[in-house]
């Protein structure tokens, strides 16, 4: 049996299926995304996820996340 940290879920992101380790974050995805934290808003299960919660919301598959990011200008 594989240890859990090998074990891959499943979770929707910005519409598109993708498999991550069980239990990793929020910010964890991001990093692995290459998506800078400050820049975005997580919608996470059709609710918006408050960024002090996203180093503690672990992903344990089946769960719906949109990424939105913010662009500048002028």
């Amino acid at each position: 049996m594989p240890a859990p940290e090998n074990k891959l879920v499943e979770i929707t992101v910005n519409g598109e299926r993708r498999s991550v380790p069980a239990g990793q974050t929020i910010l964890e995805l991001l990093a692995s995304l290459g998506i800078p934290p400050e820049r975005v808003a997580i919608e996470f299960n059709r609710e918006i996820l408050r960024r002090e919660h996203w180093g503690s919301t672990a992903l344990n598959g089946g769960e719906q996340l949109e990424i939105v990011h913010f662009v500048g200008g002028g």
